[in-house]
Order: C-alpha cells, then sequence, then structure tokens
C-alpha cells in the first residue's frame, strides 16, 4: 500500500504541477495562480525537501519564460515559507488548519513581496510613509492573491482528498472482491 500511496502522490501533484505551470503562463487576474497553492499541497504531502522546493521550480520554470524580475529571490523565498506553512498543516490536517494555512501564507506573500518593493525599487520613499503607501496600493493585488490562493487550495486539496478516498475504496473493493482459489 504504501508504494502505492507514493505513486498516487507523484501522479496527483504531477498533474498540479502542469496546471500551475499553465495557469501562471495562461493570461489571468494580477496574483490569482496556482503557485501558493501547490506550496501548501506539496509541502503537506511530500515529506522531503522537494515539497517545499517544488513551487520555486515552477516559478523560476515560469519566469524562465515570461522573465525575470529584480525581486524574484523575495517572491520565490515566499513561496518557499508557503511551503514550510504546508509542513505545519501536515502535522494535523484539518480544515480549519487549511484555511488558517492557507490565509497566513496569502499574508505573508504580501508583507514579504511589497515590503520588498518598498526597500529595493524607487516607487515609494524610504520612509514609513513610504512603507504603508506600498502597502496601501498592493491591496488589490491582496485581495486577489487571498481569493486566488483559497480558490486554488480549496480545488487542489478538494480533488487530492476525493481522488485518494476513491482510489482507496476501489482498491478496498478489488480486495473484497477476489476469490481464493
Amino acid at each position: 500500500m504504501k508504494q502505492n500511496d507514493k505513486k498516487f502522490k507523484l501522479i496527483f501533484i504531477g498533474v498540479v504541477v502542469v496546471a500551475a505551470l499553465m495557469m501562471r503562463l495562461l493570461p489571468h487576474p494580477a496574483n490569482f495562480i496556482p503557485i501558493a497553492a501547490l506550496a501548501l499541497l506539496s509541502g503537506t504531502y511530500i515529506r522531503s525537501k522537494w515539497g517545499i522546493l517544488l513551487p520555486v521550480v515552477v516559478m523560476a520554470a515560469t519566469d524562465f519564460i515570461i522573465g525575470f524580475h529584480s525581486l524574484v529571490l523575495f517572491t520565490w523565498g515566499s513561496f518557499l515559507l508557503i511551503g514550510i506553512i504546508g509542513w505545519w498543516i501536515r502535522k494535523k490536517k484539518n480544515a480549519w488548519r487549511l484555511i488558517s494555512g492557507t490565509l497566513a501564507g496569502s499574508a505573508l506573500f504580501y508583507l514579504v513581496t511589497n515590503f520588498a518593493v518598498w526597500a529595493f525599487t524607487p516607487l515609494y520613499a524610504k520612509t514609513a510613509a513610504g512603507l504603508v503607501q506600498s502597502y496601501y496600493m498592493a491591496i488589490p493585488f491582496f485581495r486577489n492573491t487571498v481569493f486566488g490562493d483559497l480558490f486554488y487550495v480549496g480545488i487542489f486539496f478538494g480533488l487530492y482528498e476525493a481522488a485518494y478516498y476513491l482510489v482507496k475504496y476501489s482498491q478496498q473493493k478489488r480486495q473484497l472482491v477476489k476469490v481464493p482459489r
């Protein structure tokens, strides 16, 4: 059974990676992408370091096509940290942890990336007022981030759990039907 679980996870997360790559490359509302959902999913279900590195690999691959920017390390780092939130979800997976982990990931991305915009670009004055303005101007992006993260987390985790249940159910049913020779 363990081998089947690993195979299931590999196939499912592979499909999610392909979906995340495509969704990032196709036209979409700003910040309404599935990368944070992928980070939470892979952090929750993949027990190796690849669990938190996978969204960074997806970002690197798509940034190679879309184009890199000067704050890429902050963006990628945010997704790495969101993957670590997936580790927290893994410890006691339930709806409350999943929703709070998703919202924490959205907030983390907003705080880290907009701090970087303030600190490392000429867009805002390097004062407390400039920092507040940076966060204020990013509120529409934050709204899209939250909605996108909740949407994709709901889809990815919901499909994962439903598919896992169906696979386990069909395996159990096959074992019950087998007639000894």
